[in-house]
Formats: C-alpha cells, sequence, structure tokens
C-alpha cells in the first residue's frame, strides 16, 4: 500500500503541469552566486524579429583548384519573425591563377592548359531560417548565437579562359559572362551585444555555363563557386 502512494506521489510530480520550464522561467541557484540568475535553455537573451541587420566582411574563395581569390561581402536583411527573414548579398571578388595553374602550364605536356573561372561578382537575395540558437558557456562568459540557414537565387559575373579551348590559335584573352544560379548559405550569428554580432558564413553558388571544348558549341554542366567568410554586423 505504502509503495503504490509512493508511486502515485511520483506520477503527480512527474506530470503537474508547473513541473515544466517555459521560455520565461529562470532558476536561481544562490548556492553558487547570489548575484546571478540562469535561464533555462529556452530563453533568448537577444531578438531577431522585427529588426533590419546589416554585415560587412571578407574572406576567401574556397572552390576552384587554378585559383586563388578573396572576397569582400555586404549584406542587408530583416527577420520577419525569429525563424524567418530575407537577405540581400553583394560580393565583389578578386582572383587569379595560382601557382596550380603556373606549374601545369610550364610543366605540363605540351598543351597543357588550365581551364579555371574567376568569379568577379555576385548580387543575390535569399530567404532565411533561423529556428536553431545555442548558449556556450566559456570561461564564465555566456556566448549567445543563432544558426541561420538561407536559399535564394543570385547573378555572377565571372571571367575565364575558354578561348583558349575554342579557338586556333589560341587566344589567352579573357571571357566575361553572366549566370543565373541557385544560391545557399549557412552562417553562425555570434551576439556581442544587443545590436553588434560577429558572424561566420558559408556563401555557395551552383550556376550552368559552357564547356571548354574544341569540338561542338553548346555543351555545358555546372560550376560551383564557394565563399567563406566572416563580416561585422549590426541589427537596428
Amino acid at each position: 500500500m505504502i509503495q503504490k502512494s509512493v508511486l502515485l506521489l511520483i506520477c503527480m510530480l512527474m506530470f503537474n503541469s508547473h513541473s515544466f520550464a517555459g521560455e520565461g522561467d529562470t532558476y536561481s541557484f544562490t548556492w553558487l552566486d547570489p548575484d546571478k540568475e540562469v535561464y533555462v535553455l529556452q530563453n533568448r537573451k537577444y531578438r531577431k524579429a522585427g529588426k533590419l541587420h546589416l554585415n560587412i566582411g571578407a574572406g576567401v574563395t574556397t572552390s576552384g583548384a587554378f585559383v586563388d581569390a578573396t572576397t569582400f561581402q555586404g549584406r542587408a536583411g530583416y527577420f520577419f519573425s525569429e525563424d524567418w527573414g530575407f537577405e540581400a548579398v553583394y560580393s565583389l571578388n578578386n582572383g587569379e591563377e595560382n601557382g596550380t595553374a603556373a606549374s601545369l602550364r610550364n610543366e605540363g605536356t605540351a598543351g597543357s592548359v588550365p581551364f579555371r573561372r574567376i568569379v568577379d561578382s555576385y548580387v543575390g537575395g535569399m530567404v532565411l531560417w533561423s529556428p536553431f540558437y545555442a548558449k556556450i558557456n566559456t570561461f564564465n562568459t555566456i556566448i549567445y548565437l543563432d544558426w541561420i540557414i538561407g536559399a535564394g537565387l543570385a547573378k555572377v559575373e565571372e571571367s575565364n579562359n575558354i578561348l583558349e579551348f575554342t579557338t586556333t590559335p589560341d587566344n589567352d584573352t579573357p571571357t566575361t559572362v553572366t549566370h543565373t544560379g541557385f544560391m545557399w548559405d549557412t552562417g553562425l550569428k555570434f551576439y556581442l551585444n544587443e545590436n553588434f554580432d560577429i558572424r561566420t558564413d558559408l556563401t555557395v553558388i551552383h550556376y550552368k555555363a559552357n564547356k571548354p571544348v574544341r569540338t561542338g558549341t553548346g555543351e555545358s554542366t555546372y560550376y560551383s563557386n564557394w565563399d567563406f567568410a566572416v563580416s561585422l554586423g549590426y541589427s537596428f
């Protein structure tokens, strides 16, 4: 009889509605530090909903075996809610053939030419989705961050050396082409305070372009540009 009563009491405590922690709930651990409050994980200290944000940053292009490139990015966006928003991105890139390309030209067999595409710039827009957030306790300091995922379209301007493959004699004059591609992004937003943040982004664009072939025309395939950048942001 006593065992049944104990089990009944445990069940009542487990399913009592007051035992569930909401976003606004706090716990006071006075035995640790009487001047601090420990918030449950559900609590968001910094909010995105209804705020405009601007980011300026720089980074490197991580794609392209024959190209070394840097990227300078500007972002402007707005979150309609804590989970959903929109962002416009402009990137000015600067690239050139690297040592791998030079080695192939100098040491390769006769006629060995590296084909490379150098993205000069791109501009696009994305829908943002950010349902994930976290708190990291480091050296007695709590770091708040959001994980942001985006997808949309971008207009890419790139230059390539396709004339070295499609003309006789070979012509090394760069060809500038514009493409429309699918853009996606994944980033982490680290809050410094209510207004400032540091953000890391991997921005990828997939676009379709012609192959460097000597016989026939119109053959195309998909190419990708991968940029990793770190930026400083401000939210209004």
